[in-house]
């Protein structure tokens, strides 16, 4: 999807929310066929796969990656032009919060327990788990899924459309927008 100007000055609004945050944006391999390509091969300033250990090769090219933006870099405009193709989630962080710490965040959240006790995989950086989930979520869960974590931004589906969701209370904090 092609977004008009408005839409990309209305995206860059929130993803870069101004000085003290840092943005770092969680991708789905499995949803970017050449990620890999993108992260080693670009400006990323920094980036880890959410899974740990050594992969295999067709494992990592579907594993979720953890990556910093910086605005202006040709890694953050080709991250932002994929917006509403449902290739991931922003988070904003104070700027004391570096990427180690958020990794160690985010792995914490890679597996949830079934009722039986069988764990699975949880796709919390897909926009469109992340925006129907976080509204369920109870005051511990959304501490949970929040951590260090000041905001979160989401597509809420193809047409450029978005959400700033942040908790800075006890409740969930929805800022939509078009």
């Amino acid at each position: 999807m092609t977004l008009t100007i408005q839409q990309k000055a209305k995206l860059a609004s929130h993803v870069w929310q101004g000085p003290g945050y840092v943005t770092f944006a969680l991708l789905d391999g499995a949803g970017i066929p050449d990620l890999l390509d993108r992260l080693y091969g670009t400006d990323a300033l920094e980036f880890e796969c959410l899974y740990s250990g050594e992969l295999e090769p067709s494992v990592a090219e579907v594993a979720p990656y953890i990556a910093r933006l910086e605005r202006g870099s040709d890694f953050a405009s080709w991250v932002l032009g994929d917006w509403g193709a449902s290739r991931g989630i922003f988070a904003q962080v104070t700027e004391d919060v570096g990427l180690p710490q958020l990794r160690r965040h985010f792995r914490k959240l890679n597996m949830v327990y079934r009722d039986d006790g069988r764990p699975v995989l949880f796709r919390y950086y897909d926009p469109r788990v992340m925006f129907q989930f976080l509204p369920l979520c109870n005051e511990a869960q959304l501490k949970e899924m929040f951590g260090p974590v000041s905001r979160y931004i989401v597509e809420r589906g193809p047409s450029g459309a978005g959400a700033a969701l942040s908790a800075p209370g006890r409740e969930l904090v929805q800022e939509m927008f078009e």
